[in-house]
């Protein structure tokens, strides 16, 4: 018998006993899994919800029909061992701790949990000898197998057309609370707010590699600000908005991009010809903003141009004037 470090024995040690132990606290674990997905897809998606409140019943079954085979052939004492104990074992990764978990997430871990146990029950079956035990791992494995087939037609039972499109449009709309919304307000403020500072450095030094350590202060720095108040001013626990580190990163990033977007062109160590670089990354930035206005905000294309383009040109003008007077 092998012992592997951290005291955890290597699959190919374990008994019989021990096996349909370790697959019993698997299911355990696995239903815990599929309930917390439910009671965290409950209210923004009760249909998905419904499909794992099922999937749970059914690890629930197979957990007591391996307690039942354990009782048969070892008595009712369970052996202590689960998947941490276990060197070679497939591990389950703790993404169900995660807040805001996306439904596309979900499922695919579902998918994998499946795959990986369905794995374990044809490797167990083949180191069983009892007939009654390898039928049941056999059958256990042929039912993981076959859950992605279950899934489906437990999604049809609970997810009508009108459900579907109901969670489709509840996935869009926290996509775009949690990353289009702060990542479109970090885009405007670091594209338009740096816009005066950097032009007017530009003009008044006349000096590109002054510009670009202006321009760089002030991308990065307009980041960090604009993350940081993303995070702090709102949990998101009764806006539902989302996880704040989430919509931290995703304004704090786009801000600094927004900013470096036309400090960067000041690299060109020609004024002139920097300026002009940087002139056209604006005129890209401004219609990149109206463009996702439109396209995930659904604002009218005019007004998003009104707003954006005439905005930022007067910005961009201030910064001019500024710096050439």
């Amino acid at each position: 018998m092998r012992f592997l470090p951290f005291g955890r024995r290597a699959f190919s040690d374990l008994s019989e006993r021990e096996i349909l132990a370790l697959a019993i606290s698997a299911e355990e674990d696995d239903g815990r899994i599929y309930a917390t997905y439910a009671e965290r897809l409950e209210t923004d998606y009760p249909a998905s919800a419904a499909v794992f409140r099922e999937m749970e019943r059914e690890e629930d079954g197979h957990r007591r029909a391996l307690i039942a085979e354990h009782e048969r052939r070892f008595g009712p004492t369970i052996p202590l061992i689960r998947r941490e104990h276990v060197a070679d074992y497939v591990s389950r990764r703790p993404v169900w701790l995660v807040e805001n978990l996306g439904l596309e997430q979900i499922r695919a871990e579902a998918e994998r949990m499946e795959d990986a146990a369905a794995r374990f029950y044809e490797a167990a079956a083949a180191r069983t000898s009892d007939a009654g035990t390898r039928r049941l791992l056999g059958d256990l494995a042929a039912a993981e197998r076959g859950h992605q087939t279950r899934a489906g037609e437990l999604e049809q039972a609970h997810l009508s057309e009108g459900a579907r499109a109901d969670e489709a449009t509840a996935s869009r709309r926290q996509l775009i609370l949690t990353l289009i919304q702060p990542g479109l307000a970090g885009l405007m403020d670091g594209s338009v707010s740096t816009l005066a500072p950097i032009f007017a450095t530009a003009f008044a030094t006349r000096d590109p590699a002054t510009t670009l350590t202006v321009g760089l202060a002030a991308a990065i720095g307009a980041g960090i600000s604009m993350g940081f108040t993303e995070a702090a001013h709102d949990d998101g626990k009764l806006s539902g908005r989302g996880s704040p580190i989430k919509r931290g990163l995703a304004t704090g990033l786009m801000t600094t991009l927004g900013g470096l977007g036309h400090a960067l062109p000041y690299l060109i160590s020609e004024f002139w010809t920097a300026t002009i670089v940087a002139f056209v990354v604006v005129f890209i930035e401004l219609w990149a903003i109206v463009w996702i206005q439109n396209r995930f905000m659904e604002t009218p294309i005019l007004r998003a141009t009104t707003q954006v383009i005439i905005g930022g040109a007067l910005v961009l003008a201030a910064g001019i004037l500024i710096g050439g007077g």
